[in-house]
């Protein structure tokens, strides 16, 4: 009965989709360097567009997938992560995961990465995260039935200097991290996949 219902939601929203204009990447931090200056991929996925792994996605396992990143900016201070879904039916694009604090010396991030350290709001990959819509570590992709592919953005972000927490909240919101990080991009690389859930 509830898959008719998401179903029905699903087509009264179909047209509720590519809110790009509202990515992190659109923010006022990135007005210098509006596309991307260096590579972000996902080898066990495959290129960019790819479709998402079973395993990634709520259905399976909601596995992060693992990331890797080549040609940063060598006076990197920190690392930064978002991922986004800019066709969820919202005003604006659902924010699954945001990440600071990863050290300058990392190229990669894995599903170890992302499992819980003792202090609060901290991972093993030794970096914090930030809030999504759930409050927790990451949310998996998991569109409506029938709404369409939605296409799931992973941006690695190369600052200056590292994100001051000195004025954040426990647990900062994606646009308390935009605010922040004006002024500190050195570079970035983005890489996408997708992820459908189909009527059948």
């Amino acid at each position: 009965m509830l898959k008719y219902v998401e179903y029905g939601i699903s087509r009264l929203l179909a047209s509720a989709k590519g809110r790009d204009a509202g990515l992190f990447t659109k923010t006022a931090a990135f007005s210098k360097i509006p596309k991307p200056t260096f590579q972000l991929s996902c080898p066990e996925v495959g290129p960019p567009g790819s479709q998402m792994l079973l395993d990634h996605s709520a259905d399976g396992k909601g596995r992060f997938p693992s990331l890797t990143w080549e040609g940063a900016p060598p006076d990197t201070k920190e690392f930064l992560l978002v991922s986004e879904d800019p066709d969820a039916p919202l005003s604006r694009p659902s924010v699954h995961g945001i990440y600071y604090g990863i050290s300058p010396a990392k190229t990669s991030v894995g599903e170890s990465d992302f499992a819980a350290a003792q202090s609060p709001y901290a991972l093993q990959g030794g970096f914090k995260y930030g809030k999504n819509r759930r409050g927790i570590i990451y949310i998996p992709p998991r569109p409506l039935v029938g709404h369409g592919p939605h296409r799931y953005f992973f941006t690695i972000v190369a600052l200056s200097q590292p994100v001051d927490t000195t004025h954040l909240s426990a647990l900062p919101s994606i646009d308390e991290i935009a605010k922040d990080i004006e002024g500190k991009v050195l570079g970035w690389g983005e890489w996408t996949a997708v992820y459908e859930r189909k009527w059948e």
